[in-house]
């Protein structure tokens, strides 16, 4: 049964904080639309709450607890979040300005103050998709607070990192792998439930697809990060190179680090590669699904190049692409869909670009 379609304000919002996300969710089918849309947008708001700088991280745990139980039903009272949305909350360590660096953008308030209104929309959906709503987000968010937890100390004069390369796998998991599960499954439910799949390869995958993008972000953002007294980069790693979290503050250590973090690069790309196996797996008639699982990771693949060329300890370059390169990719990967000899180099050719 279809589900109810998502109202124009929720839309419009969802197009206010991820204009990248939207484009994806424009091209995805009808029927799956409301379901993927609304867990991005509850999900936003949970990283939205994580990331709020200005927010002490114990009153930001406690917020991002609450939240997590109304998600899951477990409560029925609302989460206040306007603390959160102005960029003042007072908890264990005192209150905070909103003024200061990190609060929520306006698009990313006005998310926060509609959290009631998405939580309304989630109840409208068959018992089925609830349930896949809420379990995505029950593992997104614990990452979140697990995040919190890990750098709760850190600032920019004190850099904490993640202990080992299985702390590592857990956050990309929790935070993005998970999603690509969630996808799979609404996706299958609603689109094609009775193709011919290898269902646990499809799902292994799918997993690998969600982490390979969330492992280009941290390896993208890792200047920043640094910044922020945060380093993803474990601890282990790090010391058999030679070098400590706080060493990565000067750029001046990029030749030290290169091995390492090229080292990351090829298992970020070796994750796009399982991402374009899923995506090849789907059955060709599913043309919106399979480019919107093309588009994140062509896009993924060209944000590695510049990686593998850039400075990535400086933090005045973000290295990103450009609006221009992500519509050169939508516009090549439409063109090329009815023939599949060149759709199938797609992949080859991103890849290639920058090797």
């Amino acid at each position: 049964m279809r589900g109810p379609s998502l109202p124009p304000p929720l839309l419009a919002l969802l197009e206010g904080v991820s204009r990248s996300f939207y484009l994806t969710l424009r091209m995805l089918p009808a029927p799956v639309r409301p379901q993927i849309g609304l867990a991005y947008l509850l999900a936003r708001a949970a990283d939205t709450i994580a990331d709020t700088a200005a927010v002490p991280p114990g009153a930001r745990w406690a917020v991002l607890e609450a939240y997590r139980l109304r998600i899951q039903g477990r409560t029925t009272e609302p989460v206040d979040l306007r603390p959160i949305a102005s960029g003042t909350a007072t908890g264990a360590e005192g209150a905070v300005p909103g003024d200061l660096a990190g609060s929520p953008s306006n698009a990313e308030g006005e998310l926060l103050e509609r959290t009631e209104e998405l939580l309304a929309f989630l109840d409208k959906f068959q018992p089925p998709d609830q349930e896949r709503i809420r379990t995505v987000l029950d593992v997104i968010t614990s990452g979140q607070q697990l995040d919190l937890e890990r750098f709760a100390e850190a600032d920019p004069g004190h850099v904490v990192a993640l202990e080992r390369e299985a702390d590592l796998d857990d956050y990309t998991y929790r935070v993005a792998g998970s999603v690509g599960e969630f996808w799979t499954r609404v996706c299958r439910a609603h689109l094609f439930p009775d193709a011919p799949l290898d269902e646990a390869g499809l799902l292994a995958r799918a997993v690998r697809f969600g982490r390979g993008l969330q492992l280009v972000n941290i390896l993208r953002d890792l200047a920043a990060d640094l910044r922020q007294g945060r380093c993803y980069l474990p601890r282990a790693a790090l010391a058999a190179a030679g070098l400590t979290p706080a060493t990565l503050l000067d750029p001046g250590c990029l030749p030290r680090l290169r091995p390492l973090y090229d080292g990351y690069l090829d298992q970020a790309e070796a994750h796009l590669a399982a991402g374009w196996s899923y995506t090849q797996a789907l059955p060709r008639s599913q043309v919106r699904v399979r480019l919107a699982c093309a588009w994140p990771i062509l896009i993924g693949l060209e944000t590695l190049g510049r990686l593998r060329q850039g400075d990535v300890l400086d933090p005045r370059r973000r290295l990103k692409i450009s609006r221009a390169d992500v519509r050169r990719l939508v516009f090549h990967s439409v063109v090329c869909y009815p023939w599949s000899a060149a759709w199938n180099r797609l992949y080859d050719r991103a890849r290639r670009r920058w090797g």
